[in-house]
């Protein structure tokens, strides 16, 4: 795609970054065909290509965000399934990315949104907030009717994701030591949600990686991924955030070597493996780069230390849900499920398996419309594979289609978990 960037614009690594995608599109429209919002609206501004289009646009002309473009762009899930079908290498992540930052600091929101998006911000990367969050909208779930009309809907649907319950904060050691002869050492990050609403998946890596030889720690003053609060535009706070943690475990390296940063959520392994680009600029852009090199997903932690024998095999059917941040984001598509296989399980995939469920980190509770859609129409291709059980790689994908079906969810490494010796997590609580 040919471009007109004057050379002052291009002095900015953000607008020279995003330049350099913009001329790898060559426009052959192969992105709408798995593009989800594409699929379910047929809006051409509503496509990869359209949205590389308007943001050509309103980057090279320096233009104000209209209502209307503002939209398009925020009707993006970030699934990134338009980046595996690319055959020119457009990484639309930075695109995307960049445009919601500039959106952030060139349109005015109108203020229901806009406090929206600074509660989402102050509460969902904390923990104890989100906990605190939590309990306020069970208690506000009998008047979940009154916020379905626009524009409280996202209120509405903030309601709906509470969980019925909030399992007590648990206590957690700093260092977790291997059974029998170590292996390795790595660090597994904490995250924000996942241990709020589902603390079994961490114990069950734990398991898991402590059953496999390896020592797992807690790097202190970790925080939040970032990427919540940079999918909404704010760049400045994923950056911090990604400063905070680039240093947090370059520390925790220095104290015997790392040879993995673990994550269970697949949306913020995708974070943490860009954050050699998001801190290209720093001074901490080398460690970054290290960091970033260090992350990996639970799946490629098990499938290269290897898995342990499986010792309570159950002949269960599997529909396994590839999470975009997995399969699109990190190039993980087969791995988790060859690990079930391996483990026992009879592992089934879904029809349109590339589309989104509909989570997208907060994109639930921003765009619910469009969300339930995705949720409705990956629960229908999951149910016709009659499985006795759902499995993801993503907090996310669990709690989003949680809402709308009666069939256990579980994250693949509880399922790996309980085949190699660990307690059934049918019998602990799962999202429904």
């Amino acid at each position: 795609m040919k471009t007109g960037f004057t050379p002052r614009q291009l002095e900015v690594p953000a607008a020279s970054s995003s330049e350099a995608e913009l001329r790898r599109c060559v426009r052959c429209g192969f992105c709408n065909a798995t593009c989800p919002t594409y699929v379910l609206l047929g809006d051409e501004r509503d496509s990869p290509r359209g949205r590389i289009y308007l943001i050509k646009d309103m980057l090279e002309n320096e233009r104000a965000p209209t209502a209307e473009m503002v939209t398009h762009i925020d009707r993006c899930l970030s699934c990134l399934a338009c980046v595996s079908t690319c055959p020119s290498g457009v990484n639309y992540m930075r695109l995307i990315d960049h445009a919601r930052a500039y959106i952030e600091d060139n349109y005015k929101r109108p203020w229901l949104d806009r406090l929206c998006r600074r509660v989402l911000g102050a509460v969902l990367p904390h923990p104890a907030r989100m906990r605190l969050a939590m309990s306020f909208g069970r208690l506000a779930r009998p008047l979940v009717g009154l916020f379905r009309a626009a524009p409280l809907k996202p209120v509405a649907a903030m309601i709906a994701l509470t969980p019925p319950r909030t399992e007590p904060r648990r206590d957690w050691q700093a260092v977790y030591p291997p059974q029998g002869a170590m292996r390795g050492r790595v660090a597994l990050l904490q995250g924000c949600a996942e241990p709020v609403l589902r603390p079994e998946i961490r114990a069950a890596t734990l398991r898991l990686l402590n059953r496999m030889g390896l020592e797992v720690v807690f790097a202190r003053d970790e925080v939040c991924c970032g990427a919540l609060v940079h999918h909404m535009g704010d760049e400045a706070g994923a950056i911090a955030a990604a400063r905070r943690n680039v240093e947090a475990w370059t520390r925790e390296r220095q104290i015997a070597g790392l040879d993995a940063i673990i994550v269970t959520a697949s949306g913020c392994g995708t974070s943490l493996k860009s954050y050699g680009h998001l801190l290209r600029n720093d001074p901490l852009a080398e460690a970054a780069a290290e960091i970033s090199n260090l992350a990996a997903d639970i799946s490629e932690v098990v499938a290269r230390f290897g898995l342990p024998p499986v010792t309570q095999p159950q002949a269960l059917t599997v529909a396994y849900q590839c999470a975009c941040s997995l399969q699109h984001g990190q190039k993980i598509k087969d791995g988790p499920a060859g690990l079930l296989a391996a483990a026992g399980f009879a592992v089934r995939t879904p029809a349109e398996a590339h589309l989104c469920c509909g989570s997208a980190g907060t994109y639930n509770i921003l765009q619910p419309g469009i969300a339930t859609q995705l949720r409705d129409r990956k629960l229908a291709n999951l149910a016709r594979l009659s499985p006795d059980i759902i499995a993801s790689g993503n907090i996310g994908c669990l709690t989003q289609l949680g809402q709308a079906t009666s069939t256990p969810l579980v994250h693949t490494v509880q399922l790996l978990d309980w085949a190699t010796g660990g307690p059934n997590p049918l019998t602990e609580r799962t999202i429904q």
